[in-house]
């Protein structure tokens, strides 16, 4: 996921997070905080599960925030 801030300096960094992610899918994904790359930590395996659904959140700096829903 990518999000953007045209604010300078602290106020324009943006860090990722799991804002809502399954107790399954926290073990099969992983979320950099820093790029918003989303990784899997095993493979994925149909007949566990056919579909995942995470909540992503971007924070600014300044406290600002949004949300991306990821299926």
């Amino acid at each position: 996921v990518t999000a953007t801030d045209a604010d300078e300096g602290l106020n324009g960094e943006v860090k990722y997070s799991f804002k809502k992610i399954t107790e399954i899918a926290s073990n099969i994904f992983t979320l950099d905080s820093q790029t918003g790359a989303i990784t899997l930590l095993q493979s994925l395996d149909y007949e566990e599960g056919d579909s995942y659904q995470l909540e992503v959140q971007a924070r600014d700096g300044g406290g600002l925030f949004d949300t991306a829903k990821i299926v």
